[in-house]
């Protein structure tokens, strides 16, 4: 079956096809667009299917599109959700269908429906943020313990990897180019550790992205900002897999706590949280030095940051702008805390 380009093509018949049951009616119930297309529909399935589901596909904004396109994005989340969408040792939304063309960069994505299946989409306002972190470091350590030194060969091309890679590198340059768009924008109104930070970084940023190859890598999930979580009867998900690659898992760890723990709980709480984490790598077998995690984790809060910085330099166009506001200004207070300036200085000889 062709792949979608638009909602209209969601069709009654399409889904029938791709699905495998009679489709007799389809209704849009809630749509936007990001970094893809997103939609909520209603089903007429005679009780086959679920009543409703999510699609994912083409962002709606051509200009959009076309940056998705060039950093592949949605081929890469839809090609994760196809090879091991239903595998995984987390949880995530049921795959329904995921298909993909890497020749025009499309691809559709029907997942789950996590509204309808009674879960909560998480926030770092929630009373029970720090549950939410707590069952995250679980559920991370199970995901990375799970793929712990694997090749990952399914990732595909399009799926961000080491920073000494030609596609890599042209990633870190755009993002080196929003960070300084950020830094003109925003500078003045932050503490000094981000004008710091984003003109150390525009200007070594292949050298810091080397810095994140060290250590064994495994499965991440690479964009595990609080926005991208869930809770199911207490037990912290995931979606949005767009960004999914192989590295080092502390990645996914720092990029939590830095980026979406409120300033309080992540400096009372950030030692304990990396402790249950390298714990509950043990217990599956995998031991990752306390020392080697504790440096792992100041070079990946700038990774958090980048990620926070640049959505905030897009506007409302990733994110609300309030959201990327927010969560640059908590991944700025911790570059601060954990002194990851000084950090780099010694890393970058001098920086």
């Amino acid at each position: 079956m062709a792949i979608p380009a638009t909602l209209d093509e969601v069709t009654a018949a399409w889904l029938g096809a791709v699905l495998g049951a009679e489709v007799r009616a389809v209704e849009v119930l809630d749509a936007h667009s990001g970094t893809t297309g997103r939609a909520r529909i209603r089903l007429d399935s005679g009780g086959a299917l679920p009543d409703t589901l999510f699609v994912k596909l083409r962002p709606f904004d051509d200009e959009q599109a076309a940056f998705v396109a060039m950093v592949g994005l949605g081929v890469s989340e839809a090609r994760f959700y196809a090879a091991v969408g239903d595998d995984l040792p987390v949880r995530s939304p049921k795959v329904w269908h995921a298909d993909h063309d890497e020749t025009d960069h499309s691809f559709v994505m029907v997942l789950e429906d996590l509204e309808a299946s009674g879960c909560r989409f998480a926030t770092p306002d929630d009373d029970d943020v720090l549950a939410i972190a707590e069952s995250l470091m679980d559920e991370l350590a199970a995901l990375h313990a799970r793929y712990w030194g694997d090749d990952l060969d399914w990732l595909g091309t399009h799926a961000p990897g080491p920073g000494d890679g030609p596609a890599a590198q042209e990633r870190m340059a755009v993002g080196a180019a929003l960070v300084q768009a950020a830094v003109e924008r925003f500078a003045d109104g932050l503490p000094p550790e981000f004008r710091r930070l984003g003109e150390l970084y525009v200007a070594r940023h292949r050298e810091i992205g080397a810095l994140w190859n060290e250590g064994e890598r495994t499965l991440v999930h690479g964009d595990d900002h609080i926005g991208n979580l869930f809770v199911d009867a207490g037990r912290t998900g995931f979606y949005d897999w767009a960004v999914a690659s192989r590295f080092p898992g502390m990645r996914d760890v720092a990029y939590f706590l830095c980026n979406s723990l409120p300033d309080a709980v992540r400096r009372a709480e950030e030692d304990r949280l990396i402790a249950r984490y390298l714990a509950a790598l043990a217990g599956r077998g995998v031991t990752l030095d306390p020392r080697t995690a504790h440096d792992q984790y100041r070079l990946f809060a700038v990774y958090s940051w980048i990620a926070a910085t640049t959505t905030y330099a897009m506007g409302s166009k990733w994110q609300p702008e309030e959201v990327g506001r927010r969560a640059t200004e908590r991944a700025t207070r911790a570059i601060a805390d954990l002194d990851v300036l000084g950090l780099l200085h010694d890393r970058l000889r001098g920086a």
